[in-house]
């Protein structure tokens, strides 16, 4: 049953479970070691692997730089299988312009830890990058290409003649917004887990088709009652951020196209989502670190950081 509360700020709309869209909701569910269960299912049903993975190991997610000349990355998930394969996690709420850079930057740090000292043979194991979309990559197919799946996309390096030339490097995208299949629509054990996380804020009770062991595990994890007072308040900070975001973009795409009568529809677009960020940003100062605060605003490290030393950015 939903619950209306008055809260300092406005009105918060409170769910039986939690938002897995949030930075809290999606780690609680499948970055705890408590939970990791749930993790092995979903890459299982989700990644092109042979042996499927019967354990994880959870490694730090910030990457630290080389030397301070250099910069590091701070992942959502990071962790590693029983035969040292290596797994990134990311939800990614909101479009950005370098997303493919960032990705591939990303993938260059365990690829780069594998590196052993003294006499080695430069053999790497499979590093899996995978990205939950709440936006379209917009990518069109090649002609001569099988598409698998409307809503996934698995990149690997080729050459030019469309053929893999690096099988141990795998980018997979999961474009959400594509996928809006019904409960009688479902036939995947994976499509279970897309309708779960789209639909688990709006749930009241666990739908017929998720009565799997699975399933009522991650339902346990998901309900807000069984949290602590103190993991209330994070998650309630959490769901602050992931609304504002989601507001800044539909933001940003009306006044993009008021803008972009003129002047350009991207145009107004990123100046409306820079404005937007940075009203964000300057209510997260206490809630997230400055890596974190720029990932989920689009800000760069340098403006995070003036704004918090109190100076006005100009747009």
């Amino acid at each position: 049953m939903r619950q209306t509360q008055e809260r300092e700020g406005g009105i918060l709309v409170e769910a039986r479970y939690m938002s897995p869209f949030t930075d809290f909701g999606f780690k609680k569910l499948f970055g705890e070691e408590a939970n990791k269960r749930l993790l092995i299912d979903f890459l299982n049903h989700l990644l092109p692997i042979k042996d499927k993975i019967v354990d994880i190991t959870f490694k730090k997610n910030e990457q630290l730089a080389t030397d301070f000349t250099s910069r590091g990355a701070v992942y959502d998930i990071f962790c590693e299988d029983e035969k040292k394969n290596q797994f990134i996690v990311e939800m990614q709420n909101g479009r950005q312009t370098y997303f493919r850079d960032r990705a591939v930057f990303y993938s260059t740090f365990p690829i780069r830890d594998q590196a052993q000292k003294g006499q080695w043979n430069f053999k790497l194991k499979q590093v899996y990058c995978v990205g939950l979309l709440g936006f379209n990559l917009d990518d069109k197919p090649a002609k001569d290409e099988k598409i698998i799946s409307e809503y996934i996309h698995t990149v690997n390096l080729k050459n030019q003649h469309n053929a893999v030339f690096y099988k141990k490097l795998n980018y997979i995208f999961v474009e959400l917004p594509k996928f809006n299949k019904q409960e009688h629509e479902i036939t995947t054990h994976f499509e279970k887990w897309l309708y779960f996380l789209k639909n688990l804020e709006n749930f009241e009770s666990i739908p017929a088709i998720l009565k799997e062991e699975v399933f009522e595990e991650a339902f346990k994890v998901a309900e807000i009652a069984n949290y602590t007072p103190e993991q209330r308040r994070v998650y309630e900070s959490s769901l602050k951020v992931y609304r504002d975001n989601i507001n800044v973009i539909e933001t940003a795409r009306e006044e993009g196209r008021e803008e972009g009568r003129d002047e350009g529809r991207q145009e107004g677009i990123n100046l409306g989502e820079n404005k937007k960020a940075v009203q964000i940003e300057m209510n997260l100062m206490d809630v997230l670190d400055n890596e974190t605060i720029a990932l989920k605003t689009g800000l760069k490290i340098g403006q995070v950081k003036k704004i918090r030393r109190g100076k006005t950015l100009k747009i």
